[in-house]
């Protein structure tokens, strides 16, 4: 079974409820791209009235993740999967709704491919890019995902 945006977002309100109350949502996913939003309001904002850089953390990495969900899924074997390192970039102020958006699915079928054949652990960085509606960068957020077969 393919998992969904609706699937993944009612995942969110039960097992991240604080990324689901900020308003962190998954718009669409694809074997190489994951799109999610979130709109800043008063809930997910800093003092200085901007999206607080945690919740586009949430989002930015829900971006990478949903897509590392999805591989371990088809790919019928129990996988782990973990976060090891993360960077950011911050390049405007965070305002109205932010789209992230991931295009690296091959880099993890790649390296989940490669566990799966060699038994040992793989990782993985990928980058997400969250955009304001002008379509002006806001933030980058790039994660190394570890994956090995258990």
């Amino acid at each position: 079974m393919k998992l969904s945006p609706s699937k993944i977002n009612t995942f969110l309100l039960f097992k991240l409820p604080s990324a689901y109350f900020t308003g962190v949502r998954v718009k669409s996913i694809s074997e190489s791209t994951c799109i999610t939003t979130v709109k800043h309001k008063w809930i997910n904002q800093n003092p200085f009235k901007s999206m607080f850089w945690a919740v586009q953390g949430m989002a930015a990495e829900l971006s990478t993740g949903a897509m590392v969900m999805t591989v371990i899924r088809e790919s019928n074997k129990n996988i782990s999967m973990l976060v090891a390192n993360n960077k950011a970039n911050f390049t405007k102020k965070a305002r109205g709704r932010i789209t992230f958006t991931c295009n690296d699915g091959h880099l993890i079928k790649t390296a989940m491919d490669n566990a799966i054949s060699t038994g040992e652990g793989q990782t993985c960085w990928m980058k997400s890019e969250g955009r304001d509606a002008v379509g002006d960068l806001v933030s980058t957020f790039e994660f190394e995902w570890t994956v090995r077969v258990r």
